[in-house]
């Protein structure tokens, strides 16, 4: 093992994607020696955005995928069935070289570069409200949140002035409002399912996402051109993702190293000092190990990737994991479940109204159940949202529709065809136990790391919801006068299509709690038992709302810093 000595690393942070650049712009502009280490590839914003505005013509596959080989290399990713494509297979993590072993099935999907995930997110940002971080308690679910929406709210808006976000205000207690950008048109279609929703339905509002993406220009970024391939890199950054912004925010400060291709296997404790000294990592190139040294560590490599580390950092002070007191770390794993709704096409409405460009955003109907005594159901507790939007199928539809010839494509060019719109929920998981990550005792990858074996399902509570889901989305597409409505509902008993981890939201397993006897993290996402360890990706969440996580990410990681940084002092 290569000891690496550099005694101005005041801190490190393990993951460079949503929280980990958040952590090393906010540890930077404080002053610290910061070193960044991401297991992926090195990335260089804007040059290594290769196929950005590459045509589907110019793809061997015309952009096709997954292809018979991506199948072969990334058969968890694969099944997403939009997650890769040839024009994104060179962000994402093989997953062929860094298997996991699925008890239940379970679809994680990981970014393959500097940046993560934070380069493929689908950019939609939404505070918790109060309602949300007491729903624990209240219910008796889970454990309490150690933290209130009042202490939390002046780093969301901390967050989102830094991040650029475009939204409308609307004044509703289940979704707050935050600092916004001028919010994106609707198109004709979601203005018309606005008025006849909001009529037929007045609990239920519809509105324009709430998304990490300019509508003007923000602290020297450029406001979006709606040129659409968001999920290829952004070069001119009018979407946020860590390496277009927070990196480049943390290198001007001339504080920041980053470490590409570097696997972290664990945290190193030091049972004298009750302190993490640093970490082991392997060199994903040469199979090297280095140990490297640090006054301050913050684990931000997602949530499972994090528990994995924390899983692997063993000593005779924590036997079953560093921090584990409570023996909750790896447990109460959580996402939100998806792939149910319904769709409806709308012929002869709105026909005389089209779009132009690709607008990188859709609609948003925020929660609307368990919100009041009026809308209390009897079937299930916490509620779920909407997002989806409303389209024209354009020349595409030729692929499909019966005719050939001249006159059949220049009907295809001339007229757009009928608007359809589809509304796809994402709901509230209640944290359970019994939904768990654990390390194999018997098999590793290739780096020695114990592979991840991984275990969740949904319960009574989300497959109740599930149904008015379906039911909800339907009754408002017929309010708005859609026809040939189709409700859908992608989950397989033991199978693939809505399986947990699909949702891309998995969160929970380090939660924080007010009581070290039952949680890993206190309310600053500090360990309980480490004082100088924070873990402000995904695992912190004690529980998981119904809305989008990363602008919860970004808060609470900025939030952690400051905490760190006096604690520190």
């Amino acid at each position: 093992m290569h000891i690496l000595k550099r005694e101005t690393y005041d801190a490190i942070v393990v993951g460079s994607g949503i929280s980990g650049g958040m952590a090393a712009k906010e540890l930077c502009e404080k002053g610290l020696k910061t070193l960044v280490l991401e297991r992926g590839r090195p990335l260089t914003h804007g040059v290594d955005y290769v196929t950005e505005h590459k045509n589907s013509w110019e793809f061997d596959y015309r952009n096709g995928g997954p292809t018979p080989r991506m199948q072969e290399e990334y058969p968890y990713i694969a099944r997403t069935g939009y997650a890769i494509r040839e024009a994104t297979e060179h962000l994402l993590l093989k997953d062929a070289d860094n298997p996991y072993i699925e008890e239940k099935p379970f679809t994680w999907v990981r970014g393959g570069r500097v940046g993560g995930r934070s380069l493929l997110w689908g950019r939609q940002c939404y505070r918790f409200s109060d309602m949300d971080l007491r729903a624990n308690e209240v219910e008796g679910n889970g454990i309490a949140w150690p933290i209130t929406y009042d202490e939390l709210a002046p780093w969301y808006s901390y967050a989102e002035r830094f991040v650029g976000i475009t939204g409308e205000k609307l004044g509703l207690h289940q979704v707050p409002d935050g600092e916004f950008l001028p919010p994106m048109e609707m198109n004709a279609a979601e203005k018309g399912l606005r008025k006849a929703v909001e009529q037929t339905f007045p609990e239920r509002n519809v509105t324009i996402g709430r998304a990490a993406i300019l509508t003007e220009n923000h602290n020297g970024r450029a406001k979006c051109h709606y040129c659409g391939p968001c999920i290829r890199g952004c070069s001119t950054a009018s979407y946020y993702s860590s390496p277009g912004v927070a990196l480049p925010a943390a290198e001007r400060t001339g504080n920041l190293t980053v470490r590409p291709n570097s696997l972290v296997r664990q945290v190193f404790y030091d049972a004298e000092t009750n302190k993490a000294t640093g970490v082991e990592l392997i060199d994903t190139e040469t199979m090297e190990v280095f140990e490297l040294r640090a006054n301050l560590v913050f684990l931000c490599a997602s949530t499972l990737a994090s528990t994995q580390i924390m899983l692997n950092s063993t000593s005779s002070r924590f036997p079953n994991g560093l921090a584990n007191d409570s023996g909750t770390l790896g447990h109460y794993l959580m996402d939100h479940h998806f792939q149910v709704g319904a769709s409806a096409e709308f012929p002869g409405k709105w026909t005389d109204r089209y779009y132009q460009g690709n607008r990188p955003n859709g609609l948003y109907i925020p929660r609307f159940r368990n919100i009041s005594p009026e809308t209390k159901m009897r079937d299930f507790v916490r509620g779920y949202g909407f997002q989806g939007g409303g389209s024209r199928p354009s020349w595409g539809r030729g692929s499909r529709d019966v005719g050939f010839g001249a006159e059949f494509k220049r009907n295809l060019r001339n007229d757009p065809g009928p608007w359809a719109i589809n509304l796809l929920a994402f709901g509230e998981t209640l944290p359970r136990f019994e939904n768990k990550v654990t390390l194999d005792e018997n098999e590793t990858d290739i780096y020695g790391l114990p592979l991840l074996r991984i275990s969740a399902d949904w319960g009574p509570n989300e497959f109740a919801m599930r149904e008015d889901m379906k039911n909800t989305a339907a009754e408002m597409l017929e309010a708005a006068g859609g026809v040939n409505i189709q409700q859908y509902d992608n989950y397989t008993p033991g199978g693939y299509g809505a399986e947990v981890g699909l949702g891309i939201h998995e969160m929970g397993t380090a939660r924080m709690g007010k009581d070290p006897r039952t949680s890993v993290l206190n309310g600053y996402c500090q360990a309980h038992a480490v004082d100088n360890l924070y873990v402000t990706d995904g695992s912190f969440m004690t529980s998981a709302g119904c809305q989008n996580p990363s602008i919860t990410y970004l808060a609470m990681t900025a939030r952690a810093v400051d905490h760190a940084v006096q604690q520190m002092a």
